[in-house]
């Protein structure tokens, strides 16, 4: 975690109106309001803009089959040391099918032991975006196996990712009762 409070404080259960709860709909009645989307609901038309586009990420809309899709999204927010998005991330890796074992590889990177050529291209891709914003003619080549909408998703994958990190990163969105800090992304 880049800080250890918050910068932007996340709305209480109090100070969350009808208005809100609208917005978050069905998904957060009777549960835990994730503490972004407490701080993302101070930007009520910003947080359904974000709400739609991260759905589409994260739907069956996007081409990356789900697995694929949280190795990107896990990389992502390893690479900009956000620590609340690996936490979340690293739970719904887990329910997509990704093991321990590969969890702990995504931070070794593209060259771990492992990985099929196609999972490190797209890693490898991931470390160039969130390095360099493009994707070397290299590994656009090694992506061969993806399609052209897969490949499109991928890098909208990481963009949108790259921005939930930026957001988690500066607001200082502390972790969720229920997650652990990974000791790799402390501080």
């Amino acid at each position: 975690m880049r800080l250890n409070k918050p910068r932007i404080a996340p709305l209480t259960d109090t100070d969350i109106g009808e208005e809100q709860r609208a917005m978050l709909g069905d998904r957060f009645r009777g549960g835990p309001i994730l503490n972004i989307f407490r701080t993302l609901l101070k930007a009520p038309k910003a947080y359904k803009a974000f709400m739609w586009w991260g759905g589409y990420v994260l739907s069956n809309h996007n081409a990356i089959p789900a697995r694929e899709r949280e190795i990107v999204i896990l990389r992502t927010g390893f690479n900009w040391k956000s620590g609340y998005e690996w936490a979340q991330h690293e739970r719904i890796g887990k329910d997509c099918g990704l093991t321990d074992e590969e969890i702990d590889r995504i931070k070794a990177g593209p060259d771990a032991e492992g990985w099929t050529d196609t999972e490190a291209a797209m890693i490898r891709a991931t470390d160039e975006l969130t390095s360099d914003g493009f994707i070397s003619d290299t590994t656009w080549e090694a992506l061969a196996e993806l399609t052209e909408k897969q490949r499109m998703d991928l890098v909208m994958t990481v963009g949108q990712y790259t921005q939930v990190s930026m957001m988690l990163n500066s607001y200082g969105v502390q972790l969720d009762d229920d997650l652990k800090l990974d000791p790799d992304l402390r501080g």
